[in-house]
């Protein structure tokens, strides 16, 4: 046994050697192996919000009645009903946004020139001498007749150019598709076999991993599960609460586009802390486009609206539920926005509350074992 190390340390080093040699070669296998299982870590993220729903719709009456008709086809119905819901809940945010959302593009680009005439035309009469803020409003008045037929000339005569650019974008749009595609298919191989696969994964571990490790193991993954679950449920009901408060305030305050600008800020409030300025910045751009006046009154009631859901609907909806406290949420959005962007945010909270969690309950037991008192 003893002459056998030497061997296995210059095989070691061998084995470095050519890592580092082939270097390039590896890291370009690595990726390419790791984006073939992009669509299955996609898989599994649908896979664990649509189990949410699924898990909720499972527990209804007609479906964990074991007398029932409907109890031995309940995960499939259950399945079901949670794509029906969500493809509905996409449809109509696409009916309420996307037409107003042009009709508001429409009315700037009929009303953006009179104004700007209007507004240079004042200054004149005041014989105020400020250049550069003419020219840049000058700038703004377009001429859109002229723009959109020179728009038509370049891409005319440009058409191979055209087609080139349309079909590399019809190539990556069909590879996300497919990604998307066998993301969906992967999920719900997932949800309809969670149980097999929960034994199967419990059952290796066990047998692999020593009994400590597992323990471990378990208290990880049940605090993360915990978190997580509380976290989205807690994060759609914030959002839906506060859509529901915008546009009833807007209907009360008679703001125009009331029911698309209530769902974009509900849509938007799914980003913690950042989510619903965005929508509201987006909202005051269309109401500007009707009447200056009321969309600043609008960033009025959008700002008294967010006061009251900083400090008495989040906290008690989700603050509470995932029991990480303010200044951590703000953290774990602005790191989480700079290295993934709006998953990065979406997924930053609820990992940094586990990691909370986690740390404050090791502390807790460490000093309760050194009778420190906390």
């Amino acid at each position: 046994m003893q002459n056998r190390k030497p061997w296995l340390y210059l095989a070691a080093v061998a084995v470095v050697l050519l890592a580092l040699k082939y270097s390039d070669t590896l890291f370009g296998g690595i990726r390419l192996f790791f984006s073939l299982l992009v669509p299955l870590f996609i898989g599994c993220g649908v896979a664990y919000v649509l189990n949410i729903l699924v898990s909720r719709l499972e527990t209804l009456p007609p479906l964990r009645n074991p007398r029932s008709r409907l109890y031995p086809a309940r995960r499939a119905l259950s399945i079901t009903g949670a794509l029906v819901i969500i493809v509905v809940v996409v449809a109509l945010l696409i009916l309420l946004i996307i037409p107003q959302l042009v009709d508001a593009f429409r009315v700037m680009l009929v009303n953006v020139p009179p104004a700007v005439n209007e507004f240079l035309a004042w200054l004149d009469s005041l014989n105020i001498d400020m250049p550069q803020l003419e020219s840049w409003l000058r700038s703004l008045n377009l001429n859109w007749p002229d723009l959109l037929q020179k728009a038509t000339t370049y891409l005319t005569s440009g058409v191979s150019n055209v087609f080139s650019s349309a079909f590399g974008l019809l190539s990556s749009l069909g590879g996300i598709v497919m990604q998307v595609v066998i993301a969906v298919i992967f999920a719900l191989y997932l949800l309809a076999g969670k149980e097999r696969l929960g034994r199967q994964f419990h059952a290796l571990a066990d047998t692999y991993l020593p009994a400590s490790v597992c323990d471990r193991l378990w208290y990880v993954l049940a605090t993360a599960h915990d978190t997580f679950t509380k976290f989205f449920v807690g994060q759609f009901t914030e959002a839906i609460i506060i859509g529901v408060l915008c546009t009833l305030g807007m209907l009360l305050f008679r703001l125009p586009y009331a029911p698309m600008i209530g769902t974009l800020v509900g849509a938007t409030a799914l980003l913690p802390v950042v989510g619903a300025y965005l929508g509201a910045g987006i909202g005051a751009f269309m109401i500007l486009t009707v009447n200056p006046l009321q969309a600043i009154g609008f960033l009025v009631f959008i700002a008294v609206l967010q006061q009251l859901e900083g400090n008495l609907i989040y906290p008690r909806v989700v603050g509470t539920s995932i029991g990480l406290p303010g200044i951590w949420v703000l953290t774990a959005v602005t790191l989480g926005g700079g290295i993934g962007g709006i998953a990065g945010m979406l997924l930053a909270v609820p990992v940094t509350a586990t990691v909370y969690r986690l740390i404050r309950a090791d502390v807790r037991h460490r000093r309760d074992q050194a009778s420190i008192p906390v």
